[in-house]
């Protein structure tokens, strides 16, 4: 197939998958295993509560609005075998995230680090909220004639 014709076949199977009963998100997974400890518990309860842990902390690149304790997403499943093989290695959590990060970048990560590039995120909805308090301070502020 030629590459120009490759987006035409595309937006071409889509309606005819849909219009067959296939779920888009059918096509979006894969017929493989999950991977070998996405779904199953480390034998040391310290080092399972450990993943657990670390997992509850970095975000479902697929699903974006879960953990990936808590997606069903398969790269999320190889993401928590990922946190549990390494652990299991005896590598620590924060350099677990570490690499986590290094590989999908700061926004994997529910708890971002505060950097000079993100404090403008976290300081802008303060400085918006004293000004509105300004603002309508001003407004209801009794004239005098």
């Amino acid at each position: 197939m030629k590459r120009a014709s490759l987006p035409l076949a595309l937006a071409l199977a889509v309606p005819v998958a849909l219009s067959l009963g296939v779920p888009i998100m059918a096509l979006a997974d894969s017929n493989l295993p999950p991977a070998a400890l996405a779904n199953t518990q480390l034998s040391d309860p310290k080092q399972e509560a450990d993943a657990k842990a670390l997992m509850e902390t970095l975000r479902c690149v697929v699903c974006q609005g879960q953990s990936i304790a808590d997606s069903n997403a398969e790269m999320a499943g190889d993401m928590r075998a990922l946190v549990r093989q390494k652990i299991a290695a005896g590598e620590q959590p924060d350099a677990i995230r570490a690499w986590f990060i290094e590989r999908y970048g700061h926004w994997v990560s529910y708890q971002p680090e505060m950097s000079a590039i993100a404090a403008p995120v976290w300081i802008a909805p303060i400085v918006v909220l004293l000004i509105g308090l300004v603002l309508v301070r001003g407004r209801f502020r009794k004239r005098r004639p």
